[in-house]
């Protein structure tokens, strides 16, 4: 895959997407926003990826946020028009069959907290700095912020966050659940490549499953997503998977898991 502002790369069942625009610490623009969704849907496509991992080009962002200059000349419609894009691509990368890990190394602002929000787990380096700074430029966040942010750490956090722009550092998004771990700079990368590898030894058809039930349970109340949690429980048991992984606990060996 070749694009202008990603670079993909492929290690074994696990993909490594870079946004690719230091200069501007990797800013979202139009072109961006583009070529995320269409990575995300060559990748969703391939059978033999387990695992995403989604990061920033060098040290100083993950994303610093949506490409203001190119904001500025919006019109209202446009604005709109560039806030149901940025869902369109995030709620594609939210519902992605493998599991997406966010590698957040440095400023995760504005449409990048929000990006990595739609990750299904972020791992923070400890220079990493999250926060929702719209307010401050007289706008609303509208990358999805308003309404994921408060499902991650609860409303009240979320509205602080999101109505006095404040920065969280990586310890105070570990502590508001913001993010699952804090690494060093330098081990960021491995530790996520170790973290997909765990997830891509499981049964992917299992781990698939086990995404959309939490993904769709989230919107049901409790009766509809307990239902629907045992229907993906029994739809698993049709899997040669489910008889690999049971055979071979009880063989006391290794499972060779094919996916179907």
């Amino acid at each position: 895959m070749t694009f202008a502002n990603l670079l993909v790369e492929t290690d074994g069942a696990v993909a490594v997407v870079t946004i690719n625009r230091p200069r501007v610490l990797n800013a979202l623009d139009g072109t961006t926003v583009r070529e995320l969704g269409e990575a995300v849907a060559q990748l969703a496509a391939r059978n033999d990826l387990r695992a995403v991992i989604l990061t920033g080009a060098g040290d100083r962002a993950f994303v610093a946020g949506a490409d203001i200059a190119f904001m500025r000349g919006l019109s209202p419609l446009e604005a709109k028009e560039f806030a149901r894009a940025g869902h369109a691509v995030f709620q594609a990368l939210e519902g992605m069959p493998m599991p997406v890990i966010a590698a957040v190394n440095g400023f995760a602002l504005g449409g990048g907290c929000e990006l990595a929000l739609a990750c299904d787990i972020r791992v923070a380096a400890e220079n990493a700095q999250f926060g929702q700074p719209e307010v401050g430029l007289g706008i609303i966040a509208g990358f999805g912020g308003t309404q994921r942010l408060p499902r991650l750490v609860g409303p009240g956090l979320a509205k602080e966050m999101l109505l006095t722009a404040d920065r969280w550092d990586a310890q105070r998004a570990r502590a508001a659940g913001l993010v699952n771990h804090v690494v060093p700079g330098e081990e960021l990368l491995p530790f996520c490549r170790d973290l997909a590898g765990r997830i891509a030894r499981q049964g992917p058809v299992a781990v698939r499953l086990t995404k959309e039930a939490v993904n769709g349970g989230l919107q049901m109340d409790l009766d509809t997503a307990l239902a629907w949690e045992a229907n993906l429980f029994g739809l698993v048991f049709a899997t040669s998977d489910r008889a690999e992984g049971m055979d071979a606990f009880l063989q006391k060996r290794k499972p060779a898991f094919g996916g179907r």
